[in-house]
């Protein structure tokens, strides 16, 4: 795993942007991996300001998400279908149907999980996966206790990641209970991975992460089992790790 630490949000989300644009410059029909989160919004910031100020062009690009609430329309305003069109799609060319995420509202969640694990193997495998990293160490809403051969599915968010996200709703009381995920081994199946990690909050995670001790206890541990990943971090979400001596 490469580690690159970063001034401050501004900074680690222009790097990671840059490296998006370096991807979609080399292959202009790249398959992105998205992941949402108050981390990649920065990200998805630059990304637009390089459609409208220096030219870039995804119209060839396939996004896949990492997952969708569970119960949740697409045009729910706390869906991630919504959230993705409010801070990316809306300002970039992909076009719409090149754009992937799970059904939040199936007729069979089991087999909405196998149609999307069919589908991540039929445009993949992902080139680029953006990741985020949970205070509880998920990555994808793959919380502790997941296995490391476990594709899409339907998993019960734990209470840390329904408080964590209850900032994007009225109150937790309005945070779903359940959400559809890519699994431990979707993520591993991409060519190469950014985990981006941002602000004190995460900053006890980026320590455990970086002990290197791989446990299904800390899900985004099983990174350390693929051979292509970055770390990119700012300094707050890295200062537990400096301060320790690293």
């Amino acid at each position: 795993m490469n580690v690159h630490v970063y001034k401050d949000f501004e900074a680690l989300s222009k790097e990671a942007a840059k490296r998006v644009e370096q991807q979609i410059e080399e292959k202009s029909a790249s398959v992105l991996g998205l992941a949402t989160g108050s981390t990649p919004i920065g990200l998805y910031r630059k990304m637009s300001e390089g459609v409208k100020k220096r030219g870039m062009s995804y119209r060839n690009v396939q996004t896949i998400n990492l997952d969708e609430y569970l119960g949740l329309d697409p045009e729910h305003p706390r869906s991630y279908h919504t959230f993705m069109d409010e801070h990316l799609f809306k300002f970039i060319d992909i076009p719409e149907e090149n754009r992937h995420l799970p059904n939040g509202k199936p007729d069979s969640v089991e087999e909405e999980c196998r149609r999307y694990e069919r589908l991540i193997d039929s445009i993949g495998p992902i080139d680029l996966q953006i990741l985020g990293l949970g205070t509880n160490g998920h990555i994808g809403f793959n919380e502790p206790g997941t296995e490391e051969d476990e594709e899409t599915h339907c998993v019960k968010l734990a209470d840390s990641t329904r408080e964590d996200n209850a900032r994007f709703f009225g109150s937790i009381d309005e945070v779903p209970t359940h959400a559809i995920t890519m699994g431990i081994r979707s993520i591993l199946k991409s060519k190469e991975i950014l985990l981006l990690a941002s602000g004190k909050s995460k900053a006890e995670a980026v320590k455990t992460l970086l002990e290197k001790k791989v446990t299904k206890d800390f899900p985004a541990s099983f990174l350390w089992n693929h051979y292509n990943v970055t770390l990119m971090v700012d300094q707050e979400a890295y200062g537990l790790v400096k301060t320790e001596g690293r």
